[in-house]
């Protein structure tokens, strides 16, 4: 199982999921309207480090943050 984090805006609990790869993860988020919309505009980290593409591979424990683009000034 991996935590996913949703910060700022996106406003929802934590949840933890059973995903292998950010891809699957990715494919069980589009599920739930509330994250979907934020999907495609967010900035991912898995354990603090920032990725850029779908094909990591997680592991039971990983902790995954959703980053929505913020304003500010």
């Amino acid at each position: 199982m991996v935590k996913v984090e949703f910060l700022g805006p996106i406003g929802k609990s934590p949840v933890e999921v059973d995903a292998s790869t950010l891809a699957d993860l990715a494919e069980i988020l589009k599920k739930d309207p509330e994250v979907a919309q934020w999907l495609a505009q967010s900035a991912v980290a898995v354990n603090d480090k920032m990725v850029d593409t779908l094909d990591v591979t997680l592991k039971s424990g990983d902790r995954v943050s959703l980053l929505p683009p913020v304003c500010g000034g």
